[in-house]
């Protein structure tokens, strides 16, 4: 039944005594026919049906459709659905540790969150999930889920998936890491630990551990290390896979030239492959564990080597910018950490003031 004074207005009767009231309209984009439900008869009377069509035609004419809202609600997606249908895509195709971030995901956010819409999760919702975490968690893994969740959510706006109009994790701090570990070989340990390395049952550890050591690389990159890498006329190791998922050139010292000739040749590509397998290692850990055991190293952790070489050199008095690049490090503040290791090297220049202008200071004697 359509009413002769509100044009488009039209109560549907479901059955004796009830019906919708509705608002036949032009659709939300402005072509084609839209319906809109009003509410229900005998609840709301005609004039009430009026009245709220007569709203919602100048709401339509003004360009904000009542029905727009509830069209841009069906599209929000659920967290799950934007995790496995947008952000895990995105990141394979260029995150070398988009694996880390699945786990994450899979293991503390979605079980909670999976299956709310993205609209729905608030920043209260991101505190008390961050605070619950606190509890069974460090500071320094319950910053990398905020990172996460921080990178995550900032890039539906930036790809206008509906139901994020802000980042419900903007404003949230990071918490204070006190967790760094730093520890450094001195010259002493490094010569117990070749040593031992030599009696492992692992051949290929002699030669893989001292050129950690002697570059300062990660222990990804040397197991993956192929011969076509070195250059051994200009000097120069060709670092595919890093952290950054960016090639890096390393400079080879006269000390990793002599060790790369040591290293016995396989029928494969890799420098440093399993004789077993003719591929490189999945992990060197019970190898590794047994050496460091073996010498009282029970606390040094492979990527110790690499903290190692950066103290090596900056002892040596050479400059935290010159670290930085033979780390690979892209910002000087990641470079600084070790900025405290040249303390020894500074103290002995200063030194050399007094040596150079003589003189019993003691005794407060000039020579």
């Amino acid at each position: 039944m359509s009413d002769a004074r509100v044009r488009g207005l039209q109560l549907e009767r479901l059955r004796p005594g009830v019906g919708k009231w509705r608002l036949r309209c032009l659709g939300v984009d402005g072509r084609g026919r839209s319906c809109i439900t009003l509410g229900d008869a005998p609840l709301l009377s005609l004039a009430q049906a009026r009245e709220l069509a007569e709203k919602a035609k100048l709401q339509i004419a003004l360009g904000a459709h009542p029905a727009a809202e509830k069209v841009l609600m069906r599209q929000v997606p659920t967290l799950s659905a934007f995790i496995h249908e947008k952000y895990l895509p995105y990141v394979q195709s260029y995150k070398k540790s988009w694996r880390c971030d699945f786990g994450l995901l899979r293991k503390h956010i979605e079980p909670i969150w999976g299956h709310l819409f993205l609209d729905q999760i608030t920043k209260d919702a991101v505190l008390a999930l961050m605070a619950k975490h606190r509890t069974t968690h460090a500071p320094g893994s319950c910053n990398r889920l905020l990172i996460l969740l921080r990178y995550l959510f900032s890039l539906a706006p930036k790809w206008q998936v509906p139901g994020v109009a802000e980042n419900p994790t903007s404003g949230i701090p990071l918490l204070k890491e006190d967790n760094k570990k730093e520890r450094y070989l001195s010259s002493d340990e490094v010569q117990r630990l070749f040593e031992a390395l030599k009696r492992s049952e692992n051949e290929m550890l002699q030669h893989l551990i001292p050129l950690l050591i002697l570059t300062g690389a990660r222990k990804r990159e040397v197991l993956d290390a192929r011969w076509e890498d070195f250059d051994f006329e200009r000097r120069l190791w060709r670092i595919h896979t890093t952290k950054l998922g960016k090639p890096r050139f390393v400079p080879m010292s006269d000390s990793v030239v002599k060790l790369l000739g040591s290293v016995p040749r396989f029928d494969c590509d890799w420098v440093f492959p399993n004789p077993k397998t003719r591929k490189p290692y999945v992990s060197i850990f019970v190898s590794w564990n047994t050496v460091r055991c073996a010498v009282g190293l029970d606390e040094v952790r492979i990527h110790d080597l690499r903290h190692s070489y950066a103290s090596f050199l900056v002892n040596a008095g050479r400059s935290l910018y010159e670290v930085q690049r033979l780390l690979g490090h892209t910002q000087i503040k990641t470079t600084q950490r070790y900025a405290h290791l040249s303390h020894d090297t500074l103290l002995e220049a200063t030194n050399s003031v007094g040596l150079a202008i003589g003189g019993n200071f003691e005794k407060g004697e000039w020579s």
